[in-house]
């Protein structure tokens, strides 16, 4: 788990009406915990950290679960698993320690999400980052929707 304050899922949680009008989908972002470095039996550590972007100007919007799976796709934590709601514009992140090598270098998240009609879909990306010294290296990587 990530030594950051963690966010407080529960004062996010929200309940919409199965009656609402809402269009659904999964995401699935790839993330790397580590990383190859000079040969397959030697691995770098990253801190990953994992946006999810409400990119709408006026509606919120609502992630149903966030978990988290290592790279044989095993589930290794669920950070929340009852929905969230982000706001117009704002940005929600998880942020995986240096530290917690779990999800190895083919670690991902599904997120399931609703949304109102004509809306755009969330937007999920993973940063990842290192220094040691005077070196540095930092990609990204975005999610995309799944069926």
């Amino acid at each position: 788990m990530s030594s950051i304050d963690p966010v407080n899922w529960s004062s996010r949680m929200v309940d919409y009406n199965s009656k609402d009008s809402l269009a659904s989908g999964t995401s699935y972002p790839s993330i790397y915990s580590e990383i190859y470095s000079l040969t397959e039996h030697k691995t770098h550590d990253l801190t990953a950290t994992v946006s999810m972007r409400n990119i709408n100007l006026k509606d919120s919007i609502f992630i149903s679960n966030a978990e988290y799976y290592n790279s044989e796709g095993v589930l290794i934590r669920t950070y929340f698993d009852h929905p969230i709601y982000i706001a117009p514009l704002e940005t929600v992140e998880i942020v995986i320690d240096e530290e917690d090598q779990a999800g190895g270098t083919g670690a991902n998240f599904i997120f399931n999400w609703k949304i109102p009609h004509g809306l755009n879909a969330p937007l999920f990306e993973g940063i990842m980052i290192s220094t040691s010294g005077q070196q540095g290296l930092s990609f990204t990587t975005r999610g995309i929707k799944i069926k």
